[in-house]
């Protein structure tokens, strides 16, 4: 582990190529907070290099990170910070309104905060569920360390950019880790192609800020979104689907446990 640098004495050789790079992104991104939030990480070893944006949305910026890994080897992770000066403060309370852990009366930081300990806890659960995210390492205030989905040091494409080799396979994949997801009790609530990645060949899902567990007031109207969102990019491959094929296979163990209930 690093060895641990006061802030008053901090070297700014640290700070300063964070701040270079950050020079193509707004300063609301990474505040002083932010960057203590990174230097901390740091010193303590969570990762050793702050490298270079990946990707920018409405409500986070993604940026690739090093770290030293179990093998003493370098090894890539992706560092999500989620943004405090975002548009998205309405659309966040139509995920955290009904959800017994979050509490939307709390002001725009807070909300945030809690924005980015609900994606880590659904990562977490979803990676133990057996469902295919970027498993998640760490959790700061609003920063979160994850597993970097990409090769030779550059992130994988998005489901909507890249070219299927079989989109019959990839679909029975995208379809069946939706169940993983529903018999875990949760509704990631924003799937679509933009929020799958390809990598090594496999579908990963990401952003699951939003995600709902299924006693949510809207969990069954965002899960039939969600179903629409794959059965229509599949249909334009060629895939025979629908939306209520894809909302069957899903929900398939809920009609089983019903069914259960009504032999007892």
């Amino acid at each position: 582990m690093a060895r641990k640098i006061s802030k008053r004495k901090q070297p700014e050789r640290e700070v300063k190529p964070i701040k270079e790079r950050m020079k193509i992104y707004s300063s609301k991104v990474l505040d002083d907070k932010v960057l203590e939030i990174l230097n901390w990480m740091m010193n303590t070893g969570k990762i050793d290099s702050f490298d270079f944006p990946i990707s920018s949305g409405k409500e986070a910026c993604v940026f690739r990170a090093t770290r030293i890994g179990k093998d003493g080897k370098p090894e890539h992770v992706a560092v999500k910070i989620f943004k405090y000066e975002t548009s998205m403060f309405k659309t966040m309370l139509q995920y955290i309104e009904g959800d017994r852990k979050f509490d939307p009366r709390k002001n725009k930081r807070l909300l945030v905060n809690d924005w980015a300990r609900k994606e880590y806890s659904n990562l977490q659960l979803m990676h133990r569920a057996g469902v295919r995210v970027p498993e998640p390492y760490y959790l700061r205030v609003n920063v979160i360390v994850m597993e970097f989905l990409g090769e030779g040091g550059f992130q994988s494409a998005l489901m909507e950019q890249v070219v299927l080799e079989n989109p019959q396979e990839t679909y029975e994949d995208v379809v069946d880790n939706m169940r993983k997801t529903f018999d875990a009790g949760l509704v990631h609530a924003d799937l679509s192609s933009f929020n799958i990645i390809i990598h090594k060949g496999l579908p990963y899902l990401i952003d699951w800020a939003q995600g709902v567990e299924k006693n949510h007031p809207h969990a069954e109207m965002f899960l039939r979104k969600d179903c629409h969102n794959i059965a229509d990019f599949f249909q334009k491959l060629g895939v025979r689907t629908s939306d209520d094929e894809v909302y069957g296979k899903v929900t398939i163990n809920r009609k089983d446990d019903g069914q259960q209930e009504r032999r007892r």
